[in-house]
């Protein structure tokens, strides 16, 4: 075999290593996530969600009123309690001795009553043969009266310091749930410190925050929906109870309470809600609707106003560019003559690196 065959069939070979060494490269098909508003008509009708948190209609923290070491802890995070369960107990060893002290001086004092009425008696009787003077008299008067106030007030704090041993036991104050412990077996208990969260409402709350553009428009006993992602979007009727009329500096919202009306066993304290309002103009004619889009969803071009139209399938859309007439300017967007239609979906983001047909990713425009 001469070299030139030779260098012929090495080649073919290396040819054939390399092109069964190469692997066809799919390309990944990106979609761009756009953000997306829904043609409305302004002037009637305006549906706006806000989010919200659920919890009990009343909520309990429950505490002594004595210090004392825990020495019994009946509870447990979620349990049910009855009205009137003993739920902890402090072991107040100094409440005892001070309510043992004042049965004795309870007693003491009593004596002390009882033998200045005995006296009392005597030099009256003496007083009235002539046997004492009235000096004497006055004097046993005094003795008795100062002695009648001492064992009045030795009873009374016989039931001050019964009442500091009873502080030492909790009960629960009505029918409900733990929800929360914050102590532990043994631990040192002050006056006023918060053992426990008990949820003992019968009906359930949202409680959030509006903000001062729509604060105006809710009103007491208006009605509202609210639904929970966590119990898959179930819609539940609900009406407003609070509306505070200043804003909370924390949030710089105006808070409300919403009350659940036909809560079910599923919703927990501290889930997550969404409310709808669906805030009314009573004053506007149905002549007076027209539809309105933001600001932003409206580009222009040499054939003048435009939006990209999304066509959604699922997730995804396909963005058309449509031409569009536009109104007047108002605080909600500009005022659409022609080119839309109430319901359609358009583009709020990103219109100048938009392009017709493109396939995109919806993404919800936050309220």
């Amino acid at each position: 075999m001469n070299i030139t065959l030779k260098i012929l069939i090495i080649s073919t070979m290396l040819f054939l290593l390399v092109s069964c060494g190469e692997e066809e490269v799919s390309e990944e098909k990106l979609v761009r996530p756009v953000k997306y508003h829904k043609v409305e008509f302004s002037g009637g009708d305006k549906v706006r969600v806000f989010s919200g948190t659920s919890k009990t209609d009343q909520v309990v923290k429950l505490s002594f009123r004595s210090n004392g070491v825990l020495s019994e802890l009946n509870i447990k995070l979620g349990q049910k309690v009855n009205k009137g369960d003993l739920l902890a107990k402090l072991d107040n060893v100094q409440a005892r001795l001070n309510y043992e002290n004042s049965i004795s001086s309870k007693n003491s004092s009593e004596s002390k009553m009882n033998t200045t009425k005995l006296n009392l008696n005597r030099i009256k009787a003496l007083y009235e043969k002539g046997g004492s003077s009235l000096s004497d008299l006055e004097a046993a008067k005094d003795a008795a009266r100062n002695a009648q106030q001492n064992y009045n007030s030795a009873m009374r704090n016989v039931d001050i310091q019964q009442d500091q041993i009873n502080y030492g036991y909790l009960y629960a104050p009505s029918d409900g749930e733990i929800s929360a412990v914050n102590v532990e077996l043994n631990e040192n208990i002050s006056s006023g410190q918060i053992i426990a969260t008990l949820n003992s409402g019968s009906h359930m709350n949202i409680s959030l925050g509006l903000p001062e553009s729509v604060i105006n428009n809710v009103k007491l006993n208006m009605p509202v929906q609210v639904t929970f992602s966590s119990l898959n979007n179930k819609d539940f009727k609900g009406v407003v109870t609070e509306v505070s009329p200043s804003l909370d500096i924390n949030t710089a919202t105006y808070p409300i309470t919403i009350d659940v009306e036909d809560a079910s066993s599923e919703i927990k304290s501290g889930m997550a809600a969404n409310v709808t309002f669906n805030f009314k103009d009573s004053e506007s004619q149905p002549n007076d609707k027209f539809l309105v889009v933001p600001s932003i969803a409206v580009g222009e071009d040499s054939n003048g106003r435009f939006v990209f139209l999304l066509n959604q399938n699922g997730e995804t859309a396909i963005a058309n560019k449509q031409t569009i007439q536009i109104g007047k300017l108002t605080s909600e967007g500009f005022e659409v003559v022609s080119g839309l239609k109430s319901g359609q979906l358009i583009a709020t983001a990103g219109l100048q690196t938009l392009l017709n047909g493109q396939e995109v990713l919806i993404k919800q425009e936050s309220n």
